[in-house]
Parts: C-alpha cells; sequence; structure tokens
C-alpha cells in the first residue's frame, strides 16, 4: 500500500498520495518544510553516497561527513551496511515467499503433525494447536522477519544493532543449524534410496523371498485372507527399511555403530551435490529452484489425498484422526506437544527467517508475509494429516485391526514403513511410490536451502572481507563440513544417531536460544524501538495484541516448552534396541556444545571492554549506532 501523508513527527503514522508516485525513489519521498519535494535522497546523503530503501550505500561512510544535519528535520537511526558491499536481493517477491513456504513446510509437517494430533485427542488438539500457533508462534515468526528485514544482517551481527552482549545467540544458531544438517540430510538419503528402487516393475518391499528376509516376514496382503497376523509378524515393507535400507541388524547400538553403508554414501553426496549448486551463488539461485521443490510436494499430497479417499477403509482412519477427545484437554502433555509442534513447523529461532528476510527491499510488508505463510504452514499440517490417516484406515482394513494398532509407527518409520507398505498394494504402485519419495526428497532439500543459507548469510556478514568474494569456496567448506559430520549416520547404527540428534541436538537449544533472542529485543532492545523500526519499514506500528505476545507472553510460551523439556527428558528408544544410560549424558553434551557460545561470550565481551564493570555493562548491552540521516516527512511504500 502507498502512503501519502506527510509525517510531521517520529511517531506520526504513514500514509501515501497517489498523484506523487513519479517522484519517490526507490520507496521514498522527502518533502521540505513547505511541503513540496526537496530532491532525491541521493542529494540529501551528499555526494559521497546515497540512500536506497533506508540504508546508506556502500561508499558513504561515518567519517566522510556524508550525513546533513538539516534544521527542522527529526532524526532517525538507520542501520550501517558493510562499506564497499551491495546487498543482495530476492529477483521477485514470490521467489521470498515460496523459500519461506518451503523452510516452514518440510518433513515435520508430512510425519509428526498427524501423530501428535491422533494421540492428544484428535480434532479437540487443533483448539491448544491454534491458541499456540496465535499467541506464540505466528507473533515469532512476525519478530524475526522484521528484524532481519529492518536490519538486513545474519544471525550473527545482527546483535550489535540490537543488545551487543547477545551475539553468541548467533553462533549457538549456526552451530544448532550445523547438526540438523548432519542428519536430517540423511533422512533425504534413505528417501533417495527407496526413489531409485521404485523403478521396478514390482516394489522390493513388498514381497518376503528377498535375501534381506527372515523367516518372521508376513506378506499378509497378497497370501490370501489365511494368513493371521501374529505378535511376531514383521511386514516386507518393515524388513526393507529395517534390513536392507539401514541394516541396523550389523550393528550392536551406539557403541557400535559399523561400517558405513556405501549406497546410503552415495545418496547423500548426490543430495548434497544439489544443495550445492542450488545455493552457490545465494537467494538468486535458490530463489528459482524453490519454485519447483516448494510447489511440487503440493501437487503430490493433492493426489495421494484424492487416492487415499477412495481406498476401502479410508473413512476410519479420518474418524480416527479427527474424532475429538476433550478429556485430553486436562492433560499438559497436550499443550506442550501443541506448544512444540507449533515452534518447530513454523521455525523461528534457527537464523532463517532473519537471512531469507534481510535480502528482502526494506519497505516490504513482512507483517502480511507472516500471515500469508504461517497460515499457509499450519493448512498444509492440516491437509497432511487426511493424507497420512486415509492410507492408515486403509491398512486397517486390510489387516482386520484397530486403526490404533496400525498408527503405532512415529518419526520416520510412519513414511518409509506404513505408508510405503499402503503404496505398494495400490494399484500403479510404481507411479505413486516414485512422486512420493520424490515428494520426501523435495520437502527436505527446501528445509536444506533454507538451514544452509542462514549459517551461510550470517558467516558471511560477520567476516565480509574474508567471505564475500569467496562465496562458492566457503559453501563448498561447508557441504564438506556437513558430509563428513553426517558419516556417522551412515553407518549401520546410524539411525541411532540420527535418533540421538534429532532429540537433544535440536531440541531444548533450540527453544533455550529463541527465548533468549525474545528477552533481549522485548527487553533489552526495547519494545517501543522495536515498534518504530515496523513503523518506518511498513508505515504502521504493531497493535498492543501483538506487543503483549511479544514481551508477555511469547517469552511464558517458550519458557513453558523448556521446562516440559527438562521436567521430560526425551527417551530414547528406536525399533528394539533401548539406549544405554551414557547416551543422555552424551545428548546433553551434544545440546550444551551449542548453547555454550551464549555464556561463553558474554563473559569474552565483559573481559575485553574497557572500563569499570558498570561502564562494560552498559555499553555490552547499548545497540551500537548506525549512521543518523535527516527524515523530514519520510513517506514509504509498503510492498
Amino acid at each position: 500500500m502507498e502512503m501519502n501523508e506527510p509525517m510531521m513527527r517520529e511517531s506520526s503514522p504513514l500514509s501515501s498520495a497517489p498523484e506523487n508516485e513519479g517522484l519517490q525513489e526507490k520507496g521514498r519521498l522527502i518533502r521540505g518544510d513547505n511541503g513540496a519535494p526537496q530532491g532525491t535522497e541521493k542529494e540529501f546523503a551528499g555526494e559521497k553516497g546515497s540512500v536506497s530503501n533506508g540504508y546508506p550505500s556502500a561508499t558513504q561512510s561515518p567519517g566522510e561527513g556524508g550525513t546533513v544535519a538539516m534544521p527542522g528535520c527529526p532524526r532517525t537511526l538507520v542501520v550501517q551496511q558493510t562499506p564497499g558491499s551491495h546487498r543482495e536481493t530476492w529477483s521477485k517477491k514470490m521467489d521470498f515467499l515460496l523459500s519461506v513456504i518451503g523452510y516452514a513446510v518440510d518433513l515435520g509437517n508430512v510425519w509428526r503433525f498427524p501423530y501428535i494430533c491422533y494421540q492428544n485427542g484428535g480434532g479437540a488438539f487443533l483448539l491448544p494447536y491454534l491458541l499456540m500457533a496465535l499467541f506464540g508462534g505466528v507473533p515469532l515468526f512476525y519478530m524475526e522477519l522484521a528484524l532481519g528485514q529492518y536490519h538486513r544482517s545474519g544471525c550473527i551481527s545482527i546483535w550489535k544493532h540490537i543488545c551487543p552482549i547477545f551475539k553468541g545467540i548467533g553462533f549457538a544458531i549456526c552451530i544448532i543449524a550445523l547438526y540438523i544438517a548432519f542428519y536430517y540430510n540423511t533422512i533425504m538419503a534413505w528417501a533417495m534410496y527407496y526413489f531409485l528402487s521404485s523403478f521396478n516393475y514390482q516394489l522390493p518391499w513388498t514381497s518376503c523371498g528377498n535375501p534381506w528376509n527372515t523367516i518372521n516376514c508376513t506378506n499378509y496382503l497378497q497370501s490370501g485372507d489365511n494368513v493371521t497376523w501374529e505378535p511376531h509378524s514383521i511386514s516386507p515393507a518393515e524388513e526393507f527399511y529395517t534390513r536392507r535400507v539401514l541394516q541396523v541388524h550389523r550393528s550392536g547400538g551406539l557403541h557400535d555403530l559399523g561400517s558405513v553403508s556405501w549406497q546410503l554414501a552415495l545418496c547423500l553426496l548426490f543430495i548434497f551435490t544439489i544443495v550445492y549448486f542450488s545455493i552457490w551463488k545465494g537467494v538468486k539461485t535458490s530463489g528459482k529452484v524453490v519454485w519447483v521443490t516448494a510447489t511440487f510436494p503440493y501437487v503430490v499430497l493433492l493426489v495421494l489425498l484424492v487416492r487415499g479417499a477412495t481406498l476401502p477403509g479410508a473413512w476410519r482412519g479420518v474418524v480416527f484422526y479427527l474424532k475429538p477427545d476433550w478429556s485430553k484437554l486436562l492433560s499438559t502433555t497436550v499443550w506442550v506437544d501443541a506448544a512444540a509442534q507449533i515452534f518447530f513447523s513454523l521455525g523461528p529461532g534457527f537464523g532463517v527467517l532473519l537471512a531469507f528476510a534481510s535480502y528482502n527491499p526494506f519497505h516490504n510488508n513482512c507483517y502480511k508475509d507472516a500471515i500469508v505463510t504461517s497460515s499457509i504452514n499450519c493448512l498444509t499440517s492440516f491437509m497432511s494429516g487426511f493424507v497420512i490417516f486415509t492410507v492408515l484406515g486403509y491398512m486397517a482394513e486390510m489387516r482386520h485391526l484397530e486403526v490404533s494398532e496400525v498408527a503405532k509407527d512415529t518419526g520416520p518409520s510412519l513414511l518409509f514403513i506404513t505408508y510405503a507398505e499402503a503404496i505398494a498394494n495400490m494399484p500403479a504402485s510404481t507411479f505413486f511410490a516414485i512422486i512420493f519419495f520424490l515428494m520426501i526428497i523435495m520437502l527436505g532439500l527446501d528445509s536444506t536451502f533454507a538451514g544452509l543459507e542462514g549459517v551461510i548469510t550470517a558467516m558471511m556478514d560477520e567476516f565480509p572481507d574474508l567471505l564475500s568474494k569467496r562465496r562458492e569456496l566457503f559453501v563448498l567448506g561447508i557441504i564438506s563440513v556437513c558430509f563428513l559430520g553426517a558419516l556417522t549416520t551412515l553407518t549401520y547404527g546410524g539411525a541411532y544417531v540420527v535418533k540421538l540428534f534429532e532429540d537433544y541436538a535440536t531440541g531444548a537449544p533450540v527453544i533455550i536460544v529463541v527465548f533468549l533472542e525474545v528477552i533481549a529485543v522485548s527487553w533489552f532492545y526495547g519494545m517501543p524501538r522495536f515498534c518504530r523500526d515496523v513503523q518506518l519499514m511498513l508505515g504502521f506500528s504493531p497493535g498492543w495484541y501483538w506487543r503483549i505476545c511479544w514481551v508477555a507472553i511469547c517469552p511464558i510460551f517458550l519458557l513453558f516448552i523448556i521446562c516440559s523439556f527438562l521436567v521430560f527428558p526425551p527417551q530414547l528408544k528406536l525399533f528394539h534396541y533401548d539406549y544405554p544410560p551414557w547416551s543422555t549424558v552424551l545428548g546433553y553434551c551434544i545440546g550444551i556444545s551449542s548453547f555454550i557460545c551464549v555464556p561463553a561470550y558474554m563473559v569474552y565481551l565483559l573481559v575485553v571492554t574497557p572500563g569499570t564493570l558498570k561502564q562494560r555493562l552498559l555499553k555490552s548491552i547499548t545497540p551500537e549506532p548506525g549512521i543518523e540521516i535527516p527524515r523530514c516527512d519520510i513517506i514509504t511504500n509498503a510492498v
């Protein structure tokens, strides 16, 4: 929307005038005291530099006297960009939106939300889920987009403009992102193995006559009605997953992981090759790739939804999925699961939203972006439940069991065992298997693009002189580190390592990091200052609903999840393997290894800052000033 009424004071709302569109330069029109345009932003900034989207150009520096004081004009602090650099921007608005949607909509939407929903009261779970989204997830999502767009920095360097003592948060986020890359891409390597195995007339997980099968293999769907499903029975799909793809039977546990599976190693290498050539040039290239990787999964989900709805017994799965059990709402576990689900689904705190928003035009309407993308994410999770549970109802019908007995698989097993088995027994099974596992790969690729871009943007903003002209080599180095770090997850016992990283490396640490982020922005940087930043970008200030959420409700929301993790730590168990007690200690060490950056940097900054202890504390919580530019009735054009 465009703004046209003069802003006479710093707190005045912004508005637009269509008749003055021809005088705008890059979203701004500056009027003099008499109301007439007095020149372009470049003329006000002086000969040394110009202003584009609210930021001084790369050729201006404070020492050059590029700022001109204008009597009678209020001043505003604007973040200084690194001298000598021009920040990349998205080619199109849709590139940004699809990148954010692709990041937020990942594998967890397909396997975690349906399971959490039916486990916590079916349709009744939607109430706490929506409440947690409205008062916790969406406000955090909006805050990160606004911070990244205003300060135009990654998750490390942004803190010098907010509260320098919290800069360790950025380093912690980067370490967490690397941990995620160590195990998350391995799941895509499994999907790649399935995808390549699907190019057969008969899918290899449909029969029991393969070298990897055991005497417990029971193919009840193709052996007639006289086959009884016993407690010790194992489906061909489960044996293909555990004994052919993972080969966990060749590992004794965490203490004996075994050798690296060369098949999975090649699959992972191919995945990382795709990732490298998608992000090596920046958002200009990744913004084009997501047009395929972010949209194709929706086409496949729609196809699978229609196919699942036509299967016998599908209605049983839908009833089981949505039938409300209101008594569950009295359980604290339901509210904890709702809070954790919406948080990890939207994904604040991983540095990705800060990085993506930093490439937006200064006056982009990030408020509308936050509402649209978070709504699409939640609706996708809800739709995925129908895709999964129509098939589970079909499986229950075929096995002559209750849906609850069939739906006991969680996490990746829900996709690679239960859903894969259902697809194998559909007409045109090869076609559905190919598009399903291709969808899984693309869902994972979007999140990998985003996670690594968060790290790359953070490091390049923090060390621009060293990395700005070496992006391709730096990205190659990051990809190489991720591949080497993932080797333990490619062993015969790699699934045990994936489970350990999933529960401890990205659980409590990232929630604590976001909790500190909200405290730093709301209480140290200050809500009035943050709201003025938003008003400068969008032309309107956040309302009381958003302010109350950021100051009080979001910290309580996050503290609630943190306490639940501490009181009820994850119980590690995978297949029939019970993790040893020392694995819990190892998990906590992995979690602490990232979070330790926060207090470590606080101590470092207080030690190197000169002055008394009081002076050090004051300086460490005071944002570094940007360049002051005069602002006389600035009119913005929020896209």
